[in-house]
């Protein structure tokens, strides 16, 4: 938010931040807009001038929660586990996240009408934060070397969207990850 913007201005922009918060944390990505205004004390008009799109309103309400992955990921760039661990550990904990903050697969997935996340920032911060830890790890030959940043974001967000209505879907989620990282041949 521009610090030059008029105290009112600010006030109505930490107001609707606040509630859009509170409505995708209970409603997910396809929170009411009209209800966030509402709720906020608001005209619709000013919710779109602070957000003009659903996107901008989904990436300022989990742009916390991204800046946390991405935080992780700087601590783990020093850990003395093995590199595939270490970008497995970063996996899980994203997650976590997504399964538990109902809005952010909606932020990290909302691109462009060809599928494209290119222009996604939540994405694209994901991307470099995970970068160096599976460099790191194609380096020492323990994840294979045509892997990108974003197949392993894509991975984690199908996994999410496709337990969406498991009753226990955290550990749905974990167990299709272990299973999508192992393979499906058996244990030899």
């Amino acid at each position: 938010m521009p610090t030059s913007q008029r105290a009112d201005a600010r006030r109505n922009y930490e107001r609707i931040l606040a509630v859009a918060k509170a409505e995708v944390a209970s409603q997910g990505g396809d929170a009411s807009l009209e209800k966030i205004a509402r709720v906020a004390g608001v005209g619709s008009a000013t919710v779109r001038r602070h957000f003009p799109t659903r996107y901008a309103l989904l990436e300022a309400v989990s742009s916390a929660r991204v800046d946390d992955l991405c935080a992780y990921s700087r601590t783990l760039q020093d850990s003395p586990n093995a590199p595939r661990e270490v970008v497995l550990a970063w996996l899980r904990e994203l997650v976590d996240y997504c399964v538990s903050t109902r809005g952010l697969v909606a932020a990290l997935s909302y691109g462009e009408p060809d599928g494209s996340l290119t222009d996604n920032s939540c994405f694209s911060s994901l991307q470099t934060a995970v970068t160096p830890l599976l460099h790191r790890a194609q380096e020492a030959g323990e994840i294979a070397s045509d892997i990108t940043p974003g197949d392993l974001l894509m991975i984690i967000l199908g996994l999410v969207l496709a337990t969406a209505g498991h009753s226990d879907r955290m550990s749905k989620v974990h167990r299709l990850l272990r299973i999508s990282i192992e393979g499906i041949s058996p244990a030899t």
